[in-house]
């Protein structure tokens, strides 16, 4: 268990990882499966495998539009 801390503060080699229950906002990924969340609330538990650690992944806005086949030629 990570304790009562609300993340744990990564260092210049390792990630920082967010509990269950912390105040959270952007995207998340669970570090147990890689299910991945957007929050703008407390993080969950994780829905797939009922992990309760979190790793915060960079933002991408536009990275879900490219995957979508394009409407104009």
């Amino acid at each position: 268990m990570l304790g009562e801390s609300s993340s744990i503060r990564a260092t210049e080699d390792f990630v920082e990882f967010w509990s269950t229950g912390v105040q959270a906002k952007g995207e998340f990924q669970c570090s147990g499966c890689g299910y991945g969340v957007t929050i703008h609330r407390s993080l969950p538990t994780c829905p797939m495998c009922g992990g309760q650690v979190w790793e915060q992944t960079s933002w991408h806005p536009f990275s879900r539009s490219q995957d979508a086949p394009s409407r104009y030629f």
